[in-house]
């Protein structure tokens, strides 16, 4: 397809090489040989009337114009795609569709890995990439990098539509037989043990409990920060450590941790996670199915 003397095809072309900066590698993602992958460049070139990537020691580095181009062509080919989600049916069962979905391992983990099992049965051809959160993370909705993003309500951008997809509760986790786990442990013992803290993707955030405790001006002492929500077990089962755990990961994990709960003697609000798309997919037939079935199985966690 043509547009003012432009084929399309070109554009995908062209994000794909912007984002590997590698006329190899972006020919892969297409699924195009190497020479036609550098015919395309060399079109665009041509087209535009700059060089667009320079090769220098093994490298390309784009050229100020083509920085300038790459979020344009982003939004209009995430624009393009919603278009054509919309406008067809979607069938599970049929669909070869991959959806790329934006989470927290504590996410991926309770949630996520339980649905993907199971897609087999009734949607053998659709297939799940998951990310794990990115301060890019809104850049990569508006340009399509992503179709997905699950994140806790305070995290999420009031630019772009969202649905609210599970409440979780907190749950104070150590070792079996910790004595702060203990019916009616206070505060007071609480804070006597060390504790596992989690901070989230490239910008460290904080867990929603982590930081309501501290906003609220609650001090523990801190012996070790992890990236995971999935390390916590590990630490936990041999150390007099605690953490606040989400009680849907704490039911997942022991099952096969030797760790236990109880509630925290500070009450911690419900955490939201909510599903937030680009406004172009809010009709999308396929992201919505997808949707839908992360919070019926978020309702039924067993």
């Amino acid at each position: 397809m043509r547009f003012k003397g432009l084929d399309l095809n070109l554009l995908v072309a062209f994000e794909a090489i912007m984002e590997s900066r590698s006329v190899s590698r972006a020919a892969e993602r297409v699924n195009l040989s190497q020479p036609a992958m550098s015919n395309a460049l060399a079109r665009l070139r041509s087209f535009f009337g700059d060089e667009l990537l320079i090769a220098h020691n093994k490298r390309m580095y784009p050229t100020p114009f083509a920085e300038t181009l790459l979020p344009q062509v982003q939004a209009a080919l995430a624009t393009m795609e919603g278009v054509v989600a919309t406008s067809r049916h979607f069938d599970p069962a049929t669909s070869s569709r991959t959806f790329r979905v934006m989470a927290s391992d504590y996410i991926a983990t309770a949630v996520l890995f339980p649905i993907i099992t199971r897609l087999a049965e009734v949607a053998p051809g659709v297939r799940i990439e998951l990310l794990l959160p990115s301060q890019r993370r809104i850049e990569l909705l508006d340009s399509g990098g992503i179709d997905l993003l699950i994140t806790l309500e305070p995290y999420a951008t009031q630019a772009l539509p969202s649905d609210i997809l599970l409440e979780d509760e907190y749950r104070l986790v150590g070792r079996i037989g910790h004595p702060a786990l203990a019916a009616g442990a206070s505060r007071e013992v609480m804070l006597a043990h060390d504790h596992v803290l989690v901070a989230i993707g490239e910008e460290r955030l904080p867990s929603f409990g982590d930081a309501y405790l501290d906003r609220i001006g609650i001090q523990r002492r801190v012996a070790m920060t992890v990236p995971s929500f999935a390390m916590l077990p590990w630490l936990l089962q041999e150390t007099n450590w605690l953490t606040l755990m989400q009680g849907r990961l704490f039911t997942l994990m022991a099952r096969s941790f030797a760790i236990a709960a109880a509630p925290p003697p500070v009450a911690i609000p419900k955490l939201v996670e909510m599903a937030q798309y680009h406004v172009t997919r809010a009709n999308d037939p396929g992201l919505r199915w997808l949707i839908d079935t992360i919070r019926t199985r978020a309702s039924d966690p067993t």
